[in-house]
């Protein structure tokens, strides 16, 4: 599948073009890294903690590693970029691409959540959910509207075969 350029918006001039890129409102880590940070801060000044699960921390954090590496392969193998802020030239519908639109999402949720649990942080877990909601209305939306302007049809079949998470 090959990149295609797509018309301004209605109403626009031609020479206003958007940016071929989704414009996500901040890199998608820091969005998990503030929230798990955030949570870390108040589990100081609140304690909430309900003890330590090392074990399934690990494995949250092995499974979303794991993950997050076949996703990045996939990038590399299909020579697009993973950054949301340069554009994306095809669609990749292999590797864990099968399974979840978004697997370095889904990676990230794994890899917070094993955090959250190996320290026992009950702040850090519960605000996980805010930190979806951006992820989902502030990166994933925005991105799913930029492919859809930029692949069509082409997008939207993938987007009713392969669910958004899994």
């Amino acid at each position: 599948m090959k990149a295609e350029h797509y018309p301004p918006n209605e109403g626009e001039g031609a020479a206003v073009q958007e940016k071929d890129n989704p414009g996500v409102i901040a890199p998608p880590p820091l969005i998990y890294l503030a929230g798990l940070a955030t949570g870390f801060v108040l589990e100081q000044f609140w304690p909430i903690g309900v003890g330590r699960s090392p074990a399934a921390g690990i494995i949250g954090i092995a499974f979303g590693a794991a993950l997050m590496a076949l996703g990045l392969r996939e990038f590399k193998m299909a020579e697009t970029d993973y950054l949301p802020y340069r554009p994306t030239v095809r669609i990749i519908q292999t590797g864990p691409f099968r399974f979840t639109r978004n697997p370095l999402y889904l990676a990230m949720t794994l890899i917070y959540a094993g955090i959250a649990l190996a320290f026992g942080s009950l702040w850090a877990f519960l605000l996980l959910v805010p930190v979806l909601a951006v992820i989902h209305y502030g990166v994933i939306a925005r991105e799913e509207r930029y492919l859809e302007r930029k692949f069509g049809e082409d997008y939207l079949t993938y987007k009713r075969a392969v669910r958004r998470w899994l």
